[in-house]
């Protein structure tokens, strides 16, 4: 009897028991984008750091913010962690009244990524400088069109701020990632798009120029916004992060994981092979990071009266 009552009671225990831990990533764009692709990267040996499997999870829309609120939704038990540019955790709460979360929603881990900005055409368009583009803009005042990956985001704010600079008007295209804008590029939809810089080898386009301080090793010959006289620096940083409320062990075995991730030969030689440029912080410096960052898009929001229903 005892034998038999032992067998049952385990029997009950290992049906009762959760399936294999896992970790998810939501990764708020579609794939073949930036996010994506980085993600996609550093998955194998993120999941290696931590232990257990890393499932990626494309949750796309409404510019990053639909997947993104998945996350401030989820429970800080580190089964669920986003990996995220910018735009949805710094300027979409600032821009739109009901994305359903604030930063103060999310636990940063690391900073893991920085690219460059750049603008950029096919190489049929015509354009090769930034005075092709405020010529071509102003033979169709409000109606040259250019691309981003959703309103807010920073390919469109950075945009908006130069259209301010330049004195021209156009006109916003938003699609739901750089994968689509390449369709549209492709098919001659639009012809302008400011993005990371890996998507200019990657589809063989042309740099107009760099939201950078300084030129790119990568692209010496494309001049900086600054040296042709438009102050604007922008770049699209990358970070991970979990829900608000995470246990402080719980962040640093995800921190400790992300420094290792991103210290691993396999990810650095894939990152640099698509031309994504490494930024790491820890999770202390990636949180002071972003309290900085949301003080400044906030300023460049209100400066430029932009709002978003």
């Amino acid at each position: 009897m005892p034998g038999r009552l032992f067998a049952a009671t385990l029997a009950a225990a290992l049906l009762a028991a959760p399936a294999a831990a896992q970790v998810t990533m939501v990764i708020a764009w579609p794939a073949g984008g930036a996010t994506d692709i980085s993600g996609r990267i550093m998955q194998p040996a993120l999941a290696e750091a931590l232990g257990e499997p890393v499932i990626i999870k494309n949750v796309t829309g409404a510019a990053g913010t639909i997947g993104t609120a998945e996350v401030a939704r989820a429970r800080p038990d580190g089964r669920t962690i986003l990996i995220t540019p910018v735009g949805p955790m710094m300027i979409q709460p600032q821009l739109r009244r009901n994305v359903g979360y604030t930063p103060a929603d999310f636990t940063p881990i690391c900073q893991v990524l920085d690219s460059p900005l750049i603008m950029m055409t096919p190489k049929t368009s015509g354009l090769k400088t930034v005075q092709d583009v405020i010529a071509k803009a102003k033979t169709q005042p409000g109606a040259f069109p250019y691309a981003s990956t959703g309103p807010g985001t920073i390919p469109h704010i950075s945009m908006v701020a130069f259209e301010r600079l330049a004195g021209i008007s156009m006109n916003h295209i938003p699609y739901r990632g750089s994968g689509q804008v390449m369709q549209a590029f492709a098919e001659g939809s639009v012809t302008l798009f400011n993005d990371q810089s890996n998507l200019i080898r990657q589809y063989d386009l042309h740099a107009i120029a760099i939201f950078n301080e300084n030129r790119s090793p990568d692209f010496a010959e494309t001049p900086t916004m600054r040296e042709l006289g438009y102050d604007l620096v922008y770049s699209i940083w990358t970070g991970i992060y979990g829900p608000a409320g995470m246990a402080p062990a719980l962040v640093a075995r995800f921190e400790r994981a992300c420094l290792q991730t991103m210290a691993n030969a396999e990810v650095r030689a894939g990152l640099a092979r698509v031309q994504i440029p490494i930024v790491v912080r820890n999770a202390a410096e990636f949180a002071e990071f972003n309290r900085d960052q949301y003080a400044r898009f906030g300023e460049v929001i209100r400066a430029a009266n932009l709002t978003l229903d």
